[in-house]
């Protein structure tokens, strides 16, 4: 159990007690438990959002329930985004764009980046009805966890001094992404029928795409190209949904 609590440590701000926090070991053994942590983040945000949206107009209640996807993952994969597209858009080398994702402050096209997805993801989301739209909140941050579990089995770490992302590679096994992308399929289909399998699909294309472009970019992975991977991820599943509820509602 200690390997799961470390996937809660690591990817949310949710409080661990004390005797279930994991040290370095469970660190490297808790990919597997990505996906259980991307349903529970999606539990907790569907049943705010389903709430709220008996109070609040759809817009509005949209944007709060994006607010707690945020916050429950402590900004860390916004933060990701924001450096990652600062370091690719930067048209620098690969050493300098290694350095300008380091960087703490935020540039230009880190700030595009968010906004554009806070956008995408309130559009998306405001254009979905209950029950649908409970099902897409709870499929929305399971795809958010599996992208980086694809992501950093794929690729080989970026950094030669090594991070704190560095150390997943010690346990990783093409395995765990298989596991990953199955339990997000399933996931998708049970919840959400075949809208859900093909928002769990175009996600898993959109990370496989996000991976090859860092990999031509910076030859592999860093923790902030995996937490630019989970907010593609998410914005892809509810910008499919969009799509998919939009194209019914034509015919």
């Amino acid at each position: 159990m200690k390997a799961f609590f470390a996937a809660l440590q690591f990817l949310t701000v949710l409080p661990v007690p004390r005797r279930f926090r994991g040290a370095g070991a469970d660190l490297e053994r808790c990919a597997p438990f990505f996906p259980l942590v991307g349903l529970l983040v999606g539990a907790l945000a569907a049943l705010f959002d389903f709430l709220v949206s008996q109070l609040l107009p759809p817009a509005i209640a949209s944007t709060l329930t994006v607010l707690i996807l945020v916050k429950l993952a402590g900004g860390l994969h916004m933060d990701g985004l924001a450096d990652t597209a600062d370091g690719f858009f930067s048209a620098r080398d690969r050493e300098t764009m290694l350095a300008i994702m380091r960087d703490s402050r935020i540039g230009a096209m880190g700030v595009m980046a968010i906004v554009f997805v806070i956008l995408i993801k309130v559009g998306a989301l405001t254009t979905l009805e209950l029950p649908r739209r409970t099902a897409l909140i709870l499929l929305t941050p399971v795809a958010g966890r599996v992208a980086p579990l694809a992501m950093m089995t794929a690729l080989p770490y970026a950094r030669p001094e090594g991070g704190l992302a560095s150390r997943f590679l010690r346990r990783r096994s093409w395995a765990n992404a298989v596991w990953g992308a199955c339990f997000l399929v399933i996931a998708g289909g049970l919840l959400a029928q075949w809208m859900g399998v093909a928002a769990a699909v175009l996600a898993l294309a959109a990370t496989a795409a996000v991976s090859a472009y860092s990999r031509r970019k910076i030859g592999g992975f860093t923790g902030d190209t995996l937490g630019a991977a989970c907010e593609i991820a998410e914005s892809t599943v509810l910008l499919t949904a969009a799509a998919w509820a939009y194209g019914l509602l034509l015919f």
